[in-house]
């Protein structure tokens, strides 16, 4: 019963959170789609190959990828005419195995770019799996079962490129803001479950090399954390009937109201785990918005030459 449960919850990762309790749903292997605006996240000393990736679709639509060995960033722009001059790097979840690129990849940064941020997804390297999609699924669904309970601390966080790719983006997309016409102090960073995780890691961790100047910590772990005197501002969303991170409260949020750091919290009622831009029929389809009223209210939508 715990493994099926664990194998529901990668489930909700990438697909359809209201199918968890009936196991994961259906994926189909397809050809890796074609990504002609993604670049190398290293330029020539980009590491892995593109051939690496074993792509699939869930439910028909969602396209999701795994053993990604060669990280890229890909830009999602606004209209001129919209463009706030803010931005933001987007971080898909899936375990540290699996990247829901369509779900919490793509879609979010179309969203972004449709209010005026431009978007950058990263496709940071995955903990690799093995190539047979029955086996991957029976090796993630046991990788999880030894996570519960200690998420952050766990060997997936543990032995993952992702931060440091995380890391990479941010410093990437602060390099190149003057070519995307972006104000360098207003780069943040949102995350969607693993993808939370990395955001986390980004913002919190010492050694970042150019902090976000916001965090969108969508589905993450609430588990308590110190809080350095320079975190980013947090945009904290979850919802409370959450299978895979069970309500523990809002430890992350306390720690950052002790620290006397920005911080919004959203406990939507339902929606369980990777409801992505939301689950038609519950609140969760107002994260987005409500994120985007968040940064505006911060200041991170304004332009310097707005009046």
């Amino acid at each position: 019963m715990k493994v099926r449960f664990l194998a529901s919850a990668l489930a909700l990762m990438v697909a359809a959170p209201a199918m968890a309790e009936n196991g994961p749903p259906p994926s189909v292997p397809v050809a890796a789609p074609a990504e002609p605006d993604a670049i190398p996240l290293y330029g020539d000393k980009t590491p892995g190959t593109s051939a690496s990736e074993q792509w699939v679709k869930f439910m028909g639509r969602d396209l999701a990828a795994r053993n990604v060995t060669r990280p890229t960033i890909t830009p999602v722009l606004p209209d001129p005419a919209k463009a706030t001059g803010a931005a933001v790097v987007v971080a898909p979840g899936g375990a540290f195995m699996i990247l829901a690129m369509d779900h919490e990849g793509w879609s979010v940064a179309r969203a972004l770019a449709d209010r005026g941020i431009a978007a950058f997804v990263l496709k940071y390297r995955l903990n690799p799996t093995p190539k047979d999609e029955a086996e991957a699924g029976k090796y993630m669904g046991e990788a999880l079962m030894k996570e519960v309970g200690r998420p952050m601390s766990g060997d997936l966080l543990g032995k993952s490129a992702a931060p440091a790719d995380g890391k990479a983006a941010m410093a990437w997309v602060q390099a190149n803001a003057a070519k995307y016409g972006i104000d360098p102090a207003r780069i943040g960073m949102i995350g969607f479950s693993a993808g939370a995780m990395t955001a986390r890691r980004v913002g919190l961790d010492a050694d970042t090399p150019v902090r976000p100047a916001f965090l969108g910590y969508i589905y993450g772990p609430q588990d308590p954390e110190p809080i350095p005197a320079n975190a980013p501002p947090l945009f904290n969303a979850i919802a409370l009937d959450d299978g895979l991170f069970p309500n523990k409260g809002f430890a992350i949020a306390q720690n950052y109201l002790e620290a006397k750091r920005p911080v919004e919290i959203h406990g939507y009622q339902t929606g369980n785990h990777g409801f992505g831009l939301g689950v038609p029929g519950t609140t969760t389809t107002l994260m987005i918005d409500e994120f985007t009223a968040w940064l505006k209210m911060q200041g991170f939508l304004t332009r310097k030459d707005s009046k």
